[in-house]
C-alpha cells in the first residue's frame, strides 16, 4: 500500500520588477517580522549604557548567553567605570577569559573606560562620530550602544545574522558589513533600524540558521530567493 505523504515544495517567488514592488516586498518582509517577533530587544544584558558597552566588547567571536554569564560577577566586582579603568591587564583578563580573545577584550574595556574618563567625563557619549573614538567601540558595537542604550537609530547592527539573512533575501548584494549596513539604511525606513535588527538577529537563532535553516517553518518563505533552502 502507497502512503502518500505531503512534502512541501521550495517556493520560488518571484522577483519584484518595478520600485513599488519593491517597497511592497520590503513592508512584507517588515510586517512579517512584526508579527513573529513583535517586542524583541537587545539580548545582552544590561542596566546602563556602560554595561551595555562593555558586554558588547566581550561578545565579539561570543555568544550572549555566555557574556551574560560572565557580566553579572564582572560588574560587581567592578562596579564603576573608574574600577575597568584602574584595574591590571593580567586580572581582568583572567576574569573575562571564558568569552575568549581576553587580552584584546581586556585592553579594550581597560581602554574604553580610560577615554570615557578623560574625554567624556566618564559618560558614554550619545553620537557615533565620538562613540568611534573609544577603544573596542567599532560601527557595529556603536551601532548598539546608541540603538540599545539610547534609542537612537544612527545605523543598521550588522552581526552575523543579519549579514547573512540579508544576503538570502537579497536586500543586498555586499559582502562587508559596511556596505551592507549602507544597503539596508537605504530600504529601510529609519525609524525600524533599531528594531528591524534585533528581529533579524532573533530570527536568525531561532529559524534561519548557517546550518540546515527550518525553511519549511519560516513566515518568511515565500519572499525568500536563497538557493539553498531545506524542507
Amino acid at each position: 500500500m502507497l502512503i502518500h505523504t505531503h512534502i512541501r515544495m521550495p517556493q520560488s517567488p518571484k522577483r519584484p520588477k518595478t520600485a513599488g514592488e519593491r517597497r511592497a516586498r520590503i513592508e512584507t518582509i517588515l510586517k512579517v517580522l512584526d508579527e513573529r517577533y513583535p517586542n524583541v530587544v537587545c539580548a545582552l544584558h544590561h542596566e546602563n549604557a556602560w554595561q551595555l558597552l562593555a558586554a558588547t566588547i566581550l561578545s565579539a567571536q561570543c555568544t550572549d548567553v555566555l557574556v551574560n554569564k560572565v557580566t553579572p560577577g564582572l560588574f560587581r566586582k567592578y562596579p564603576l567605570i573608574e574600577d575597568f579603568a584602574n584595574v591590571s591587564h593580567a586580572e581582568l583578563a583572567n576574569d573575562i577569559r571564558s568569552t575568549g580573545f581576553f587580552n584584546n577584550k581586556a585592553k579594550s574595556l581597560i581602554g574604553a573606560a580610560q577615554t570615557l574618563l578623560r574625554d567624556f567625563g566618564g559618560e558614554v557619549p550619545t553620537n557615533m562620530e565620538q562613540l568611534l573614538t573609544v577603544p573596542g567601540a567599532a560601527r557595529k558595537t556603536a551601532n548598539v550602544v546608541l540603538g540599545s542604550g539610547f534609542g537612537i537609530a544612527a545605523g543598521v547592527v550588522v552581526d552575523t545574522h543579519v549579514q547573512r539573512i540579508a544576503t538570502r533575501l537579497d536586500l543586498t548584494k555586499q559582502n562587508t558589513p559596511e556596505k551592507i549596513e549602507k544597503d539596508l539604511m537605504k530600504i529601510i525606513p529609519q525609524d525600524r533600524w533599531i528594531l528591524f535588527s534585533h528581529q533579524i538577529i532573533h530570527h536568525g537563532r531561532s529559524l534561519c540558521p548557517a546550518r540546515k535553516p527550518k525553511c519549511s517553518e519560516c513566515p518568511l518563505d515565500s519572499v525568500c530567493y536563497a538557493k539553498d533552502k531545506s524542507y
